[in-house]
Parts: C-alpha cells; structure tokens; sequence
C-alpha cells in the first residue's frame, strides 16, 4: 500500500505454544500489502523489564502491547506493530515485542534461544532491555548471544573444516541498542562523568585472566563486540517512584510521570526515529514488509523443521519469489505503456519499434529495480522472451489495423469503380481510358489518405491485381484501341504490376533490417542495464566487505589496547583473509562481468531467433555489440 498501514493495535506475528512456533496468518497478510521499506525494530530482555512500555512509546500510544501488572508474562511468541514511520516518509516502522526470557512457566529453554535469534534476524535495530546495571549478573543473562552461532548459518554449505563462518554476522546483524531501566547509578568512571554509550563499552571490556569462570564471562561481551559493530545505550530512572502507579503505567498521565524519565523516553524514541536503519539484506538488498513476511516464514518453517535457519537459503527463496514478481511487474509495464503510447495503426514499423524500445528500456528498468540475486540472469531471460512474444503481438495488432482500415478505404474510394464495372459503363469504345482515369484516380486518392499503416502498398497491390483481369478484358474489347495500343496497354500493365510488387518487396527488406535492429537495440539495453545493475551490487558487496573489515581492525585495535595482544594477534589471519577477499573481488570485477554479460548475449540471442527465421546478422554483429558495451 503506497501510505503504509497503520494499525490501531498490534497483533501476534509469532506464536509460541512452547513446543512450536506457528506464523500468525492475519500479520502474514498485513506485511503481504507492505509495499514499502521497512524499519524493523526489536525489543527482547528478560520478563517484566518493561519492554512493552518502550514499543508503545515508539508507536505513539499509552498502551497497544500489553504490559501486565502482574509476575506473569503477558507477552507470548513475537508481537507486531506497524506503524507509518513518523520521520521517514514512504517507509514502514515495524516494532516486535518478544516475549520475556527466563519465563519460569516455560516448559522449554530452548524457545527463547529461538526468539532471541529470530529477532536478530527480523529486524535492523536490536533492543536488549534489562534492568539495574550493566554488570557480570546482567552479562550473563544474555548469554543468548553466544549462541547465535549455532542458531544461525551465513552459507548454506559450511567452510570446509565444517564450521560455520560466523565473522561475517557483522554484514547483516542489526545495529545493538542496550536500555538499563530503573537505573540508579551515576554516569562517572573513576570520578569522571562519562556517557551512556561510554558506560556501555566499558562494560564490555573483557576482563584479564584465563580462568574458565572468567572466559565464559567474557564470551557474551566478545560476541557482543563482534557481531554488533554499531552499538548504542539508553539508561532510564525510575518513571515513578509511587509503586501502585507504576503497577497501572499505561494510564498515568505524562505530567505525572518523573521529568527525567520523560527526557530519557522521548531521547530514545527521537533516536529510534531519526537513526534506526531500514532493513536490507546483504549486498544492500532492501527489505519491505512484503519481503518480511516471507522471511518470517522462511526462518519459522526452517525452525519448525529441527534445521538450522540460513541466511543465504533465505535470500534465495526471497529471490526467486520476488524475481517473479519483478518479471510479472516489468511484463505488465511494458503492455499497459504500450496500449497507452501506441495508436493504430502506426504510420510506418519504425514509429511502433520505436515506442516498443522505450516501453521496453522502462520495463528492463523495473525488473532491475525490483529483482535481486538473479544467478545467471534467468529470470531477465524470461522477461526477454516475454516482451518479445507481447512485442509479436502489437506488432501483429498493427498490421491487422492497418489491413482492416486501407481495405476499408479502398472499399469506399473503389466503390463507384467496382458500380461502373458491373453496369458495363467500360464496355464501350474508348472504355479502357475511361477505366485508366478511374483507376488512377483511386490510387491517387488512396495516396492522400494519412496514416495507413505498414501494409498500405500491400493492400493496393492486392486490390490491383485483383482488378488485373477486369483491365485486360476491358482493353482487349475496346474497339477503339489498335492492335498495337493494345499491345502497349499489356506491356504497362504488366510493368506497373511488377513495379507495386518490387516496392511491397522493398517494404518488406527494409522492415526486416528494422526488425534485426530493434532485436540489436533490445540486445543491447538488456546488456547496458545488467552492467549497471551488476557494478552496483558488486560495489555494494566490496562497500559491505570493507564495512566488515574496518569493523575487525577496529575490534583489533581494541583488544590490543585492552592488553590482550594473543586475541589480537589471533585476528590477523582473518583480517589477511578479508583483504584477500576484497582485492579478488576488485581484480576479477572486470573479467567476472565479461564472461556474465557475454554468456547472457549469447542467450539472449537464442531466444530473439525463432525456428523460422535465424537472424543471422544479428548474430554476426554480437561481437562489436560486446566490445561496445564491456568496455570499462
């Protein structure tokens, strides 16, 4: 929908029944309209630390995710509520509350490793929301981070030692936010004053020894500083001091509320608005709430079945079923521009082939727009073969009007011609020069008439040869005529007749030389647009590539300043991978999109010669096509 939803409540995306999680239909249906990108925001902590209270904030209301007054958790599974974004317009803000961790009423442990890791991969900002301080108790209890490794996989086949590479989570995990509710310390380190986000990267620093207490202590804040490159921290008093209005929040007015809870509310919301990023996928593949949902499927069925939720299983079936829609979309482009741009019948096949080739570059333009990891470019091969067959089919249309309205034509100019004929009006002396002038006439006046279309010379000549016998039985019983005259009138029959077939013959070659360059036109847009469309995502992935290693030697630099120089050390042949990869991906782009673009012309080709007629000059001119467009 153009304006985004705004629903008046949330609703349960995923239920949870503690055996099982099931996808909730009606959300499933509400992110299916979702035609806009989305800002998906996550909140997850233990229960009855007032996340519910944060995502109603972010929506704009007192209350919608239901907060609960008493020990028991009131959320179950993941709620959703989408909202249109209040500071990004034609964009959709997405909250998922989840329910508490550590719910003592849960029959399996196992189901908040999973809800922990489905929020991680659903949204672009993760709210980890806790209560008191930042310490070791509060470190451990997020020891679901240290799982996600076994939780989530990047690649469909694992290295080939068989680990799961998990250094590259850092190109798709959301940015980390950490609120600390009924915080009551002050913001000072070693007397000084220091910052919430200070507070934060204090608190993950790792702490020195070699003790096995002290390293499982440490792992939750080393995946922390691995897997989250951007991170962020909220500290929240108290919103009041007076426990029965605290048990009923969501009516208390906001005057009532404490001042300082009030700033540091709104502080967080302002930045969830201004700063919270839209989700995308990898290689910067834009996620909308349509996409969402069938990522949100993909995960929960790939969950539901005991296996491990992939990232690139799930880009992959994204793909293919958006892929289908971004063909369908540009396909129906290019037919609703054609029927609005085309009148027939065109005046020449040029004026059609014309509007076809830029009906057909906005079409390859959409597919582009809408398409994302299209291996070997199926899909645009589909789209090729359908704008050729829709393309087949005006020009067909054009022909058929142009038929019907020159036939119609010659029907009234002819009709006084065809009305003396059948009274004898020609069958007296000097007859066959009434005839001739009759004759002209018509051709003459059928030459005025505008727009007839690419089978006018057609048309005539047909209608000629049709009145070729009617002429020579007039001439030969025109009594007026010598025998030589009679002689000539054949010898000029015959040559006007020969003459009207060499320029419908004419025509014909030259709408052919037409027909190849309107294919060479389409080869050529489909070549020039998948270039650009692969340069982009080639520079996504080197941009993503570079993200992921400046955030390494940052996490690095860390380490070592922290005086854990084995760790650093230990990071430098991940680093020296990484620059490996990146210099490969730079040195090989060329030869890489030349092979990609060549094969696909070649292809393309197959498809634009029909078992009829091989368009061989089209074959023979792909190779300066190539060097044209391949050139850097």
């Amino acid at each position: 929908m153009a304006s985004g939803p705004n629903m008046m409540a949330p609703i349960c995306l995923v239920e949870n029944n503690n055996m099982q999680l099931s996808v909730n239909q009606r959300a499933i249906q509400i992110l299916e309209q979702i035609s806009q990108p989305v800002v998906v925001v996550a909140i997850v902590g233990l229960y009855r630390t007032g996340k519910s209270y944060l995502m109603n904030r972010l929506a704009g209301q007192n209350r919608g995710f239901p907060l609960g007054s008493t020990v028991q958790s009131k959320t179950k599974g993941i709620w959703m509520w989408c909202v249109p974004h209040p500071s990004k317009p034609n964009h959709t803000l997405v909250l998922l509350d989840t329910e508490g961790l550590g719910d003592v009423e849960k029959g399996d442990p196992k189901n908040d490793s999973w809800i922990f890791a489905l929020a991680v991969l659903l949204c672009s900002t993760f709210v980890y929301n806790s209560l008191g301080t930042i310490n070791h108790q509060a470190l451990e209890q997020l020891h679901y981070v240290t799982e996600l490794t076994e939780l989530i996989r990047t690649k469909s086949s694992p290295k080939e030692d068989g680990t799961e590479d998990s250094t590259e989570f850092v190109s798709f995990f959301p940015d980390f936010i950490w609120t600390v509710r009924d915080f009551t310390l002050e913001l000072k380190l070693n007397d000084d004053p220091i910052t919430e986000d200070e507070y934060l990267e204090n608190a993950l620093k790792l702490i020195p020894g070699k003790n096995p207490r002290i390293q499982a202590s440490n792992l939750p804040r080393e995946c922390i500083r691995h897997f989250f490159p951007k991170r962020k921290c909220f500290v929240f008093d108290r919103p009041t001091n007076d426990t029965k209005l605290l048990a009923n929040i969501e009516n208390i007015p906001e005057n009532q509320l404490d001042p300082k809870f009030q700033k540091q509310a709104n502080n967080f919301c302002s930045y969830i608005f201004t700063q919270a990023r839209t989700k995308t996928l990898r290689e910067g593949v834009m996620v909308t709430g349509n996409r969402l949902r069938t990522l949100v499927v993909t995960y929960v069925d790939t969950i539901n079945t005991g296996a491990v939720p992939c990232l690139e299983n799930a880009v992959t079936t994204l793909a293919q079923l958006e892929n289908s829609v971004a063909v369908q979309k540009a396909a129906d482009h290019y037919s609703e521009q054609m029927a609005q741009r085309v009148r027939f019948p065109t005046d020449t096949l040029q004026e059609l082939l014309d509007v076809h080739a830029d009906c057909e570059r906005e079409a390859i333009r959409v597919f582009m727009e809408h398409s994302f990891k299209d291996e070997n470019q199926e899909f645009q091969k589909t789209l090729v073969e359908i704008i050729k067959d829709k393309k087949q089919h005006f020009l067909q249309q054009n022909e058929e009007a142009s038929v019907k309205y020159c036939q119609s034509m010659l029907d009234q100019l002819s009709k006084a011609l065809l009305e003396n004929i059948s009274i004898g009006t020609f069958s007296v002396p000097g007859g066959y020069k009434l005839y001739r002038q009759a004759k002209e006439s018509i051709e003459w006046n059928y030459s005025q008439v505008p727009r007839k279309g690419v089978k006018a010379n057609e048309v005539l000549q047909n209608f000629l040869q049709s009145q070729a016998s009617i002429e020579k039985s007039i001439w030969q019983a025109d009594k007026a005529l010598t025998d030589g005259e009679k002689a000539i009138a054949a010898e000029r029959a015959s040559k006007e007749a020969a003459e009207k077939e060499q320029e419908v013959l004419r025509q014909k070659l030259l709408e052919q030389e037409q027909q190849i360059e309107a294919q060479q036109r389409s080869l050529q847009e489909n070549i020039a647009q998948l270039k650009e469309k692969m340069k982009r995502e080639t520079e996504n992935i080197i941009k993503e590539q570079n993200m992921m290693l400046e955030h390494k030697l940052k996490v690095q630099e860390d380490l070592l300043k922290e005086g854990f120089r084995k760790k650093s050390e230990e990071m430098d042949e991940e680093i020296r991978q990484l620059k490996h990869t990146i210099d490969m991906t730079k040195n090989n782009e060329a030869s890489w999109f030349t092979q990609a673009l060549d094969r696909f012309g070649s292809e393309i080709i197959s498809i634009f010669a029909s078992p009829v007629r091989v368009l061989d000059t089209v074959v023979r001119t792909v190779s300066s096509i190539f060097k044209k467009n391949l050139s850097f």
